[in-house]
């Protein structure tokens, strides 16, 4: 079975280099640029005694509904194209950048019914394609093409999950990045819908087949008022099952809690096709109930096995009535156990105990447990028995990242993933019964990767921790260098090595790239979430504080050489970490970040966010948030880096009144003459889904931004 996961969608791409060893033009000698005029309103409001001003609370509006809104938008990038279109590099950066995406990508199969799905994009197409083998090595044919679904390339092809015989396929429709979702089936024989569609799906991970095919399970919300279809809360979660042929409609409710409309629940089958598991959970904390459903029960009644939300429960499989769950009940780096649900004691019983490593994902495949661990933020894939016993390692091409190890649990045959910093992602084929693993689809790209060190290393954090970083440059760049420094610290999230064919348009030109594993991720287990969440956060800031520092003490970039970027939760630490030390950067990239930390549980997904920061009604809470919102503590009198906020407009995840509050007081403020730009994507979300042309544009933005504040010079490629 697909792994039973009850996580919310969380906030969550040669040459000799050339490196300009000259600082960045001066303040005084630059233009001041004339930002649109942006009316303040006289709202403030006493929260525990504390009086919050929010001059800017009309931006929150949304941008399809309010011509003012719609107005200072387009005032704002009007501003940011003049200048972006004055920055030397720029073309350079697009030109390689759009080259070095020109490769074929594939994503690992999905094995049905003796056919093989899967993603596959040509190189430069806007949006990659489903694709189905009739055999392992046979020709493919496409069977899902979302290119000519929208002029801009802006729609998607989502998730997707055949059925358990091949013949029908579930997918999903994602229309300008928003996390909203239109499911239709498809016949795979013919490649005609057959005119089943399922809306307002949302947190449905691809919904899960019925055994026999006659119908899926899926869950979904109610549909929202017109006016508030991209902001208004995502409440009353609910699993429901489609029988095809069939109206919505009439599809047949098969797990809600209208008492508790905070819940969210998601839904999949056992291999065997006999059993529904039902993971329910509250936020972004890996806390979760479990209740399966014995199917061949007319009745549908959900039976509690987890009832309480304490701990990460993850079904992955089973054997009859005896279930296997990842969990970290007694094991904060995680264990296997296993539950028998046809006991009355329902008590686990320990399979693979926890490990110095960190487990971060596990299967059934072929009668045997992969389980695929953490160290130091690396990647290790570990074999057992279903009895618990060690059964040796996979083999992996080097240190990076692997993923995937699908498929139905009686199947010997397995996909899996690699990639690296300088490793564009290889599908391998896995055999489980012989051990061996073979390349499936293996890209060819227009850089040499052995033209690229990786190295980790480890520093101090403010209060002694030590925590892991990764280093990437050519082989040619010497120290000090621009740098960027890219990190996240939230949500349990661990960020490991991958590619990207962006970043080695940076680091082709001399500049150095660096992942920090700061705490709040999940990179070292609950602990290190812990230390990074709730009244810990500003540990986070600290560690990516002590990265900066760090490089900038061991020569690996200079003063007046380093650029900082994250999004989503990794744009509140860049916004975070600027106002705390403005000193410290040169350039500042805030992607989709959670900037007004007071109200961002009022919208979409924001209330599943309390988890890891916190309640603003809460006193002890709000106090934490007010100290670090990144909109409220800007303070004049300082000179700030530069800085380029990105946001969309359809972004319902992190809704882009966030980043269009935190720009207005940006370019409000005392904070000197530097650009404090801020860049707005339409028909585009938090970032799943973005066309690729659209992906290209952004980051030659911003990376000839990053340039021209670090001191690297761009130039053309011979």
């Amino acid at each position: 079975m697909r792994r039973v996961s009850t996580l919310f969608p969380l906030l969550l791409a040669t040459t000799t280099p050339a490196i300009a060893q000259t600082a960045p033009e001066t303040t005084a000698s630059m233009p001041k640029i004339a930002y649109p005029q942006t009316r303040r309103v006289d709202v403030v409001e006493e929260q525990f005694g504390v009086k919050v001003a929010d001059p800017y609370r009309w931006l929150e509006n949304d941008v399809r509904n309010d011509p003012e809104v719609a107005a200072w938008v387009a005032a704002e990038n009007k501003v940011t194209d003049a200048y972006l279109d004055t920055l030397p590099g720029r073309d350079v950066f697009a030109a390689r950048i759009r080259q070095l995406f020109d490769y074929e990508r594939f994503g690992a199969p999905t094995k049905k019914g003796g056919r093989y799905f899967y993603m596959h994009n040509s190189g430069l197409q806007n949006q990659a394609v489903l694709w189905v083998r009739d055999t392992l090595t046979g020709p493919g044919r496409i069977l899902i093409d979302p290119n000519g679904w929208a002029k801009d390339g802006a729609t998607a092809l989502a998730e997707w999950l055949p059925s358990d015989d091949g013949k029908y396929l579930i997918y999903s429709i994602q229309d300008g990045g928003t996390d909203w979702r239109t499911v239709k089936v498809i016949d795979v024989a013919t490649g005609k819908e057959t005119g089943d569609e399922v809306s307002w799906a949302k947190y449905t991970m691809g919904a899960s087949w019925a055994k026999d095919g006659s119908g899926f399970f899926y869950s979904r919300y109610p549909e929202p008022p017109a006016d508030a279809k991209y902001t208004a809360l995502n409440e009353n979660h609910r699993v429901y099952f489609h029988k095809l042929g069939t109206p919505q409609s009439e599809d047949r409710l098969v797990y809600a809690t209208p008492d508790k409309p905070k819940l969210g629940h998601y839904a999949g089958i056992t291999d065997d096709g006999r059993y529904l598991v039902i993971g329910t959970s509250e936020g972004t904390d890996n806390k979760n109930m479990v209740h399966i459903i014995d199917l061949s029960d007319p009745e549908w009644k959900p039976k509690a096995i987890i009832p309480e939300l304490k701990n990460d429960w993850s079904a992955i499989g089973n054997e009859g009535s005896v279930f296997y769950f990842s969990t970290d009940a007694g094991a904060p780096r995680q264990r296997i156990v296993s539950v028998d649900i046809a006991s009355a004691d329902l008590t686990p019983k320990e399979i693979v105990p926890q490990s110095d490593a960190t487990l971060g994902g596990a299967t059934i495949v072929g009668g045997w447990l992969v389980l695929s661990y953490l160290v130091d933020a690396k990647t290790e894939v570990r074999r057992y028995t279903l009895d618990g016993k060690a059964d040796g390692k996979v083999a992996l091409p080097g240190i990076g990242t692997a993923s995937g190890f699908g498929g139905d649990q009686k199947d010997t045959e397995t996909f899996f993933a690699f990639t690296s910093f300088n490793a564009p992602t290889t599908i391998y084929r896995y055999d489980v019964a012989t051990g061996k693993a073979t390349p499936w689809a293996q890209p060819k790209v227009a850089f040499n990767p052995a033209d690229y060190v990786v190295e980790q290393r480890f520093f101090a954090s403010k209060d002694g921790t030590k925590v892991p970083m990764f280093v990437v440059r050519h082989k040619d760049t010497k120290g000090p260098a621009p740098t960027l420094l890219w990190a996240y610290g939230g949500f349990n999230i661990a960020y490991t090595p991958a590619f990207s064919a962006s970043r080695i348009a940076w680091m082709e030109q001399g500049g150095v790239f660096v992942l920090a594993n700061i705490r709040g991720g999940g990179e070292y287990g609950k602990a290190w979430h812990d230390g990074g969440r709730l009244q810990n956060k500003q540990n986070v800031f600290d560690d990516f504080i002590g990265a900066g520092e760090y490089l900038i003490r061991e020569g690996i970039t200079g003063k007046d050489q380093l650029a900082i970027q994250g999004g989503s939760n990794g744009g509140l630490l860049v916004g975070a970490v600027v106002n705390q030390r403005p000193d410290l950067f040169a350039a500042a990239l805030p992607a989709v970040g959670v900037m007004d930390m007071l109200r961002f549980d009022r919208w979409t997904a924001g209330r599943y966010w309390v988890d890891d920061y916190g309640y603003p009604n809460k006193e002890a809470d709000f106090r934490t948030l007010w100290s670090y919102s990144p909109y409220h503590n800007i303070r004049g009198g300082r000179s700030y880096p530069a800085i380029l906020a990105t946001t969309a407009d359809t972004d319902d995840r992190v809704v882009p009144g966030h980043t269009f509050k935190y720009a207005a007081a940006l370019q409000a403020a005392d904070i000197g003459d530097k650009p404090h730009l801020v860049r707005i994507e339409t028909r585009a979300g938090h970032g799943s889904g973005k066309p690729t042309d659209k992906v290209i544009e952004e980051a030659s933005d911003l990376w000839a931004f990053a340039a021209r504040w670090t001191g690297l010079e761009v130039k053309p490629r011979k």
